[in-house]
């Protein structure tokens, strides 16, 4: 199989094309064709040398593919309700810049209808990620506000789309007046330039002085006091990055007198378990929007997979509005 690995750790030149075997799957488990994979944040980091991957995972980057389904075990397959020649989109720990890859049945669905494949390789990593964490471990309500950081990033604009379609206001925060255009244009119902307006203060006056009830955060570091100060009584911050910074300090007493939550969570390195629960639960409530044409591809940029490094350029220079995607075909 054609792959691109890593020869070290450093800049985007370090991903480089090679070939390898292909992966063998093991019970429970399929092989995908792979037609196209997903470009995250951590494959930049892994890249980088402070995201390894867990162990017994594959050292190729990538956690986001989709492709048909060439072999594996059958009976899994069909308990899942897939087959053979199904067209499908996969979360995996690893090994999924390349035109095979394993992963687990659990963790596959199929491509929604009307979707390219290379339209549904970017829908594993985000929409797990945010189901996981904005509907369950945070527990967003209909009528409730959310507040996305980052809203046009390819979690972001997943947690616009998908918060308003449960019935949820959208706050996202972006970089440029361009962005905030597109956060309005996804069905933010607010957005603010984080660059030239203070998120908390426009926070607080988007909702009458009350506060955003859930806030997605992928910055951490000080970040993290000022929106305890923008949080509703009762209200739950998720991190699920820390590109501000590890260390945060705030006010602990606003935390007991208001009730708040401050939590967080990786996906990476979750059992395969958790991940086919969040799995069966997108498949329930989440899939049939995406079949309904509900919610919509954000794409940025499709990249042949040959140029991976530039794909990775493109990711850091943090212009890009939606997902980032590698063609194998292409």
């Amino acid at each position: 199989m054609r792959v691109i690995e890593l020869r070290g750790h450093g800049g985007p030149e370090v991903l480089v094309q090679g070939e390898r075997p292909d992966p063998v799957p093991g019970a429970g488990e399929v092989l995908i064709d792979v037609r196209a994979s997903g470009v995250n944040r951590p494959d930049v980091l892994q890249r980088k040398g402070i995201y390894p991957p867990p162990p017994g995972a594959s050292d190729l980057p990538g956690l986001e593919v989709a492709g048909v389904v060439i072999g594996g075990d059958l009976s899994a397959l069909a308990a899942a309700g897939l087959g053979l020649g199904d067209r499908v989109c996969a979360l995996v720990t690893g090994g999924g810049y390349a035109t095979r890859c394993v992963a687990p049945v659990a963790q596959c669905l199929p491509v929604p209808a009307g979707w390219s494949d290379v339209e549904a390789a970017g829908l594993p990593e985000t929409f797990f990620t945010v189901w996981s964490n904005v509907f369950q471990r945070a527990a967003l309500q209909p009528g409730e506000t959310l507040l996305v950081q980052g809203g046009t990033s390819g979690i972001g604009v997943t947690a616009i789309q998908l918060a308003k379609a449960f019935g949820a206001r959208v706050i996202a925060t972006a970089g440029s007046p361009a962005k905030v255009a597109a956060c309005l244009a996804l069905g933010a119902d607010a957005a603010i330039d984080y660059r030239q307006q203070d998120f908390v203060e426009q926070t607080l006056q988007a909702t009458a002085g009350r506060g955003a009830d859930v806030i997605l955060d992928m910055v951490a570091g000080d970040y993290v006091a000022r929106e305890v100060e923008c949080l509703a009584d009762d209200g739950r911050l998720v991190i699920i990055a820390v590109q501000g910074g590890v260390r945060a300090g705030f006010n602990a007493g606003d935390v007991l007198r208001r009730r708040l939550t401050l939590t967080g969570s990786t996906l990476r390195p979750r059992p395969v378990a958790f991940k086919a629960a969040v799995a069966r639960a997108l498949r329930e409530r989440v899939w049939p929007l995406l079949d309904a044409g509900r919610i919509r591809p954000v794409i940025h940029a499709v990249l042949p997979a040959a140029r991976a490094a530039d794909a990775h350029a493109l990711m850091e220079q943090g212009e890009h509005v939606g997902k980032i995607l590698l063609d194998w075909s292409a």
